[in-house]
C-alpha cells in the first residue's frame, strides 16, 4: 500500500519550469490525501489564474499515476506567508535573465 510519504518522495523531483526548485520545495505542492487508491494533491498557487497551471498539474500527474494511483488535484492560494517564501525562492532559484 502507497503512503503519503511515498508519493511525496516520488514528487520531489518534479521541478518548476523556471525555477530551480521542486514544486514541493516552493510549496505548490501543498498537500496530498490518499485514499481509495487515489492521490488527491493540494496545490497552493501564489496568484490566481496561473497561466502555467496545467504543465504543473500534468507533471504532478505523472509520476503519481505511474505509481499506480488514480490522480485528482485540488487548488488553492498561498497563504501571505507561504506567498512570501515563495517568491523569496522564486528569486533565489530563478532560472532566466534578470
Amino acid at each position: 500500500m502507497k503512503t503519503k510519504e511515498d508519493v511525496l518522495k516520488n514528487l520531489e523531483n518534479v521541478m518548476h519550469p523556471a525555477i530551480n526548485f521542486s514544486l514541493v520545495k516552493l510549496g505548490i505542492v501543498k498537500d496530498i490525501i490518499l485514499e481509495n487508491n487515489t492521490a488527491k494533491v493540494i496545490f497552493a498557487l501564489p496568484f490566481p489564474n496561473i497561466p502555467i497551471l496545467y504543465d504543473l498539474v500534468f507533471s504532478v500527474s505523472q509520476p503519481i499515476l505511474n505509481m499506480g494511483l488514480k490522480f485528482e488535484y485540488e487548488t488553492s492560494l498561498m497563504s501571505e506567508e507561504e506567498k512570501a517564501r515563495f517568491l523569496q525562492l522564486e528569486a533565489e532559484g530563478w532560472k532566466g535573465t534578470n
